[in-house]
This record gives structure tokens, C-alpha cells and sequence, in this order.
């Protein structure tokens, strides 16, 4: 069968440039985007491409030729004095190559670079924000405008005079003109406030913080763009009029489309001119701009920032290279749309849309049930995703997201991929709901959600497999049956082999069988079931403890233990007996009910006590003044450590709080102390240190 003939290329650039403009409404105009950065790209590309093979169906209004869309007829139109041009772009390191053998080449012809020489350049982060021009007279702001399609932007200068990181008035000796060339922004931890609070008040949310920043800078009303956590970094200039000449004669030619009228700079590279925009008090990310020389040091550049990308408090898309050279940039000059001195170097697409083919649910270690999308298979930040996390029920209900939906999928970095939205208008008719299974995927037994919480939890326990290793690591603790030598990989080792399925397995375990385990001699093999044998009689307080109960402290174990003094009484007791107990509120008594009525925790206790487990009761110290008093300890002393004062102090009856309040008896203070001791002084409580700790237990 003969592949279908491809449009003619006189129609395949007309319907390029309609689905470009039309993306291009969506995203400037009404800040609804419908595709990724990559896809966008893909699109670009593709019309480039053509259009340099057909250099005849080149237009003056085709995208290509231009940057961004048209003003908004809301806002006042701008003309920017100087054009606010756009960057090539590199995908591939062979692109920086071609890049900076341009460059080098030009300017060895031009002699201004020797034959052994590299050229020198000036590397900026590439910020993920909304482009802006800002006009100062004098040393004031009088108006600042959007990039709009390059040579005219919209008006945004009510809503720009809100934004406290740019300057109203500029210090120093300051220009007649000066035009900043910026981005604004907005940080990743203010954008997931910000979407917080909107949806909260029912309002639109955005998709990512570019989005976000778009949207509130644009917003008629200057009120609401004054609420929002908007940020400003200056990269380059526009217009300059006004100063002494200090820079060479070559660079006084005026860029493409310019006013005639010469500006003039006081300094004749970008990296200076930055600094010399910082003095006036502008904001310049000086942090990470780097200066670098050859095609070697834009990728050493490039790899150092992608490895920081996921931990910049701000989204990036990639990095800009610039001839840090002016006299050097006015002899490379422009293309069309471009200069030829700079790069947009882009990190692969953090950002892809794919179709969500189910959701199922993942059990954690501490037995949090994760909702997890299943989806067709995209290429997305540097490796090809096929799940991503949803987070919790409530943020599936909050982003509206449907099995069968067509996805936004984001990944930064090592960070987990995660579903950012629906793609709405090409949501499929019958897209399903997600509903919370009420049984875990694992082990069978009941999900619950409590209405405070947003996560839901298997009650399984320590009957669910999933939970298995985190509940034996927890049981085998210092604080809990305290079995030394049952650390993470020995732990790991005897789930992976099936040896262990519950915690009552422990206890049949022999050293024969032990010393067959990676890095297990046969004397760890020996220590280790000693240890094991040795917790066959732990206080109820551990063993209570032990269990893993949510909300079932060290202490409340303890207080729990010496209140009833027999296991099978803590499983029986309802909610409002465990309320009996001093310092136990609803929310454990709750807990340690639910954890009691599932069955299979109630088996595995049956089996402790098959395998010889038995609990000795744990009464309260009696005529002691320590008996039922609240003590906190903060800071490090001399030679006890946190666990040993806990010890003594429980022994003589008393109590450990993590937090300091007005029934705490006395804070035990150390080296270091922070801010529990600041409290302890401010309410009056009586404070001490190691040594008048042991004069109260009697041990000095």
C-alpha cells in the first residue's frame, strides 16, 4: 500500500501558522494553555523548517517573523523603542558546538578573536516567567509593557507598580532612558499557596507558576495583581539615552528596528552592564550567571545548572548563552527574529501530555494508600513515564482528573512525575471517576480516611505486606522490643526471602538459617537470636508501642499499659474506656480501637503469644513525687543522652512530653537548648539542668 501524499508546502504552512496563532491566543491572550512547551516547539520547528526550505512562503505575520501574540484590546498598546527579539533555541549538544563555531569563526574573521583564543561568554539561567520591558525617565518608572509580538507589547505599567521587587525610582547616576529587559516570576512554593487559597474560594487555579504569573500581571484590576507573590530578575536592556559615551564606536550602530537616536552604554560587555543594573537597584540573578569560555564551558554550565534545576525555588526551562562581548555582538548581529551572539540552550521537556488509562492505588511503608495514574507511555524530562502520583483522593476531585483523560504529566529532575491536570477539551465522553477502593490492594484489609486527613490508610498493619519492613524496623527499635542487630538490611533480606510475613515470625528464627544472609556471620547470626529471645518478655508499654499503632507514642504506650496491665484487656477495651486514661483524647482512643477490631492484628497478637511472647505488666511507681509529672527535655547533656533521662525519669513514674505547656512539671535543659527552654522561661516553669535531673531522681 503506497503512504499517503503530504499536503502541498504552501498548505502545510498555512495550517502550521493557524494551529500556532491559535495556541498562541490561548496561552498570551487567555492564559489556557492546551499544549506543553515541547509540543509548542514541535510545532515551531516544524514551520521553521519548512519555511527555510520554501523561503517563497515566508510571511510577514507568520510566526516565525514575529514573538508571542497580539496585545489584549483590554490593555493600551506600547512600541517598544528597541525590538524585544526572541533566541534560538538548542535541543543537542551538537547545536552549542555549531553555536559557538559561528561565533568563533565570525569573529576571527572580524579579528577580534585570536587563532588559539576562545570565545567568552556570559550564561544566565533561562527563567520560566512572562517577558517585560520597563521603562525608567529620570531615574522613574513611567511604563513597563509585555513582549506582545516583539515590536508592540500591552500596557501593564498599574499592574508592574504592584510588584515589590521592581523599583519605582532607580538610584545612583542614572540615565535620561533607560528600557530593562526582565522576567517576571513566581516561586514554586508561592504558586502552590496561591492555587491553594484560589481553589478554596472556588476560583480558577493554574497549571504551573508561568501560568500563574501570566495570569496576574495581566489581570484589569491592579488590586488582584498586588495580592499575588510576584517576582522580578532584569537579563538586558533596551533603550539608552542619556549617559557618556564610554563604549567603543563599533557598538553604536542601532539594532534592527531601533530608533535612530544612538544609545549609548556605560560598559562594553553584558556581564558588566548586569552589574552596572544591580547598582541602580534593580534585581539581577547574579547568583547563578556564570561567565565561560568555548562550546566546553557553555555544556560544563549547562550540566551544573540541570543537575540544581529541581532545587531552584523557581521553574527554568534551560539556560541562555551570550557573547559576553558588545563591540563582538554588533559585529555577529541579528537574523530576522534572532541575535546570532545569543542561545537558548532547553533542558528536555519537563512538561508532555499523554492519555490516563486508569488510576489504582499504591500502599506505602507506613500504610498511606497513594493513588497512582497508569499512563500510555511519554517521553518526558529525559525518560519515558508510564506512572505518576496523584497525591490523595482530594486532589484528584480538586484537579478534576478522569480515567480516560488526555493528561498533563510533569517531571523535574529525580521528582517523582506527578499529573499536573485535564486536558478538558479533549476530555472523551464517559471519562470515569475515581472512587477509593474501601479494602487495601495488599492485604485485604479496611481503608479508612479520617476527616481531618486528606490521606487514606490500610488498617492492615502489621498483617499487610506492604507495611511488613517499616513494622518490623519500628518493632526491633531501642524504644520498642529493642532487638540489636535487626537493622534495614537484614530486615530486607528476611521479607525478600518470605521468612518473615509477620512480627511474630521473628521468633522463629534459628542462626543456622541467619548465617546464610548476605554480611551475617555466624556470631551476628548467634547475637541476634539471643536478642530475639530476649524480647520474649517485654514490658506491655514496648510492646504496645511495638505494634505500630498511628498516634501511640513511647509515652501514651506506656500511660496505656499501666492503665489496664494485660493486652487482652487494651484489645478489648472500646473507645470510651481508653478514654479513661490520663492525657488520651479521642483521636488515639479512636485509633487504638480501629487498630484492635481489624482481625488481622488481632491474629498476629495470638501468634506473639503461640511463640512465647508474653508481655509482663507495667504498674505505676507508687509513693514517689515524680508519680504523674510532665517532664520536656531540650538541648544536649553533659553525659546523659535523651533516651537514658527518659528511662530514669519514667522509672520513678514520671512522664516525657515533646512539647512544652503549662502542666509541664520541669524542662530539663542542656547545651544548645532552643526555643522549649525560651517557652519553659516565659511560662514559669521550673527548669534544670543534668545534674539537678539526678538530685531529683536521687541518683546524684
Amino acid at each position: 500500500m503506497s503512504k499517503a501524499s503530504s499536503p502541498p508546502p504552501a498548505e502545510a504552512a498555512a495550517r502550521l501558522r493557524a494551529e500556532i496563532e491559535q495556541h498562541n491566543v490561548r496561552y498570551y491572550v487567555h492564559d489556557e494553555p492546551s499544549i506543553t512547551d515541547a509540543e509548542y516547539d514541535a510545532l515551531m520547528r516544524e514551520l521553521q523548517a519548512l519555511e527555510d526550505e520554501h523561503p517563497e512562503l515566508v510571511t510577514p505575520d507568520s510566526p516565525t517573523q514575529r514573538v508571542g501574540a497580539a496585545p489584549l484590546a483590554e490593555f493600551g498598546s506600547v512600541r517598544h523603542a528597541v525590538p524585544m527579539l526572541s533566541l534560538g533555541n538548542a535541543f543537542a549538544e551538537d547545536d552549542v558546538t555549531d553555536f559557538d563555531k559561528r561565533v568563533s569563526d565570525t569573529l576571527r574573521g572580524a579579528g577580534l578573536l585570536g587563532p588559539a583564543e576562545a570565545p567568552r561568554y556570559f550564561c544566565e539561567l533561562k527563567l520560566d516567567g512572562l517577558a517585560i520591558s520597563l521603562r525608567y525617565e529620570d531615574g522613574v518608572l513611567v511604563q513597563a509593557a509585555t513582549r506582545g509580538d516583539g515590536q508592540t507589547g500591552e500596557d501593564v505599567t498599574a499592574n508592574i507598580r504592584t510588584i515589590k521587587a521592581i523599583p519605582l525610582k532607580l538610584k545612583g547616576d542614572v540615565p535620561r532612558v533607560l528600557e530593562v529587559r526582565g522576567e517576571v516570576l513566581m516561586n514554586r512554593a508561592e504558586f502552590e499557596k496561591l492555587n491553594t487559597r484560589q481553589a478554596a474560594r472556588g476560583e480558577k487555579v493554574f497549571v504551573n507558576p508561568r501560568n500563574a504569573a501570566a495570569g496576574s500581571l495581566r489581570q484589569l484590576d491592579p488590586r488582584i495583581t498586588a495580592q499575588r507573590p510576584l517576582r522580578f530578575f532584569a537579563y538586558s536592556w533596551g533603550e539608552v539615552q542619556g549617559l557618556a559615551r564610554t563604549t567603543s564606536d563599533r557598538f553604536d550602530e542601532p539594532v534592527p528596528g531601533a530608533a535612530r537616536e544612538v544609545s549609548t552604554l556605560p560598559h562594553d560587555t553584558h556581564g558588566e552592564m548586569l552589574d552596572w543594573l544591580a547598582s541602580l537597584g534593580l534585581p539581577v540573578n547574579v547568583r547563578y550567571n556564570h561567565k565561560a569560555e568555548g562550546a566546553a564551558g557553555l555544556m560544563a554550565f549547562y550540566e551544573r545548572i540541570g543537575a540544581l534545576r529541581a532545587d531552584l525555588p523557581y521553574d527554568i526551562d534551560g539556560v541562555v548563552y551570550k557573547v559576553d562581548s558588545l563591540p563582538a555582538q554588533r559585529v555577529l548581529g541579528f537574523v530576522s527574529r534572532a541575535p546570532r551572539w545569543a542561545l537558548a540552550h532547553k533542558f528536555p521537556a519537563e512538561e508532555a501530555t499523554t492519555e490516563l488509562l486508569d488510576i489504582e492505588v499504591q500502599v506505602g511503608r507506613t500504610g498511606a494508600i497513594t493513588p497512582v495514574a497508569r499512563l500510555k507511555p511519554v517521553f518526558v524530562g529525559g525518560v519515558t513515564v508510564t506512572n505518576a502520583t496523584l497525591h490523595n483522593e482530594d486532589e484528584i476531585r480538586r484537579k478534576d482528573v478522569r480515567i480516560g483523560d488526555t493528561v498533563v504529566v510533569r517531571r523535574a529532575g529525580d521528582v517523582i512525575p506527578e499529573v499536573v491536570g485535564p486536558v478538558l477539551e479533549k476530555r472523551p465522553e464517559g471519562a470515569a471517576l475515581f472512587v477509593m477502593p474501601k479494602a487495601c490492594p495488599v492485604c485485604g484489609s479496611a481503608i479508612e480516611k479520617l476527616e481531618d486527613e486528606a490521606i487514606a490508610r490500610c488498617t492492615g498493619g502489621l498483617f499487610c505486606g506492604a507495611q511488613r519492613k517499616q513494622t518490623l524496623l519500628h518493632a526491633a527499635g531501642r524504644k520498642a522490643l529493642d532487638i540489636e542487630g535487626l537493622g534495614e538490611k537484614v530486615v530486607d533480606q528476611l521479607v525478600d526471602n518470605g521468612w518473615v510475613k509477620s512480627l511474630a515470625d521473628l521468633y522463629g528464627l534459628n542462626a543456622i538459617k541467619l548465617a546464610t544472609l548476605d554480611r551475617m556471620g555466624q556470631k551476628s547470626a548467634e547475637n541476634l537470636v539471643a536478642a530475639i529471645q530476649a524480647a520474649r518478655k517485654p514490658a506491655l508499654g514496648r510492646l504496645l508501642f511495638a505494634l505500630g499503632i498511628r498516634h501511640v507514642g513511647e509515652t501514651t504506650a506506656r500511660d496505656i499499659a499501666r492503665h489496664f496491665g494485660d493486652i487482652q484487656r487494651i484489645m478489648d477495651a472500646d473507645e470510651e474506656a481508653l478514654l479513661a486514661v490520663p492525657d488520651v483524647g479521642p483521636v488515639v482512643a479512636g485509633s487504638i480501637h480501629r487498630f484492635f477490631a481489624e482481625p488481622h492484628n488481632r491474629e498476629i497478637i495470638a501468634a506473639l503469644a503461640e511463640k512465647g511472647v508474653h508481655p509482663e505488666a507495667e504498674a505505676a511507681p507508687e509513693g514517689t513525687e515524680l508519680a504523674g509529672k510532665t517532664f520536656v527535655l531540650t538541648g544536649t547533656m553533659p553525659t546523659w543522652t535523651r533516651e537514658e533521662a527518659t528511662r530514669h525519669i519514667q522509672a520513678a513514674g514520671g512522664k516525657v512530653s515533646g512539647s512544652v505547656s503549662k502542666k509541664t512539671a520541669y524542662v530539663v535543659a542542656g547545651d544548645d537548648a532552643g526555643s522549649k527552654l525560651t517557652k519553659a522561661q516565659e511560662l514559669g516553669v521550673a527548669i534544670l539542668d543534668e545534674d539537678g535531673l539526678k538530685a531529683l531522681l536521687g541518683m546524684a
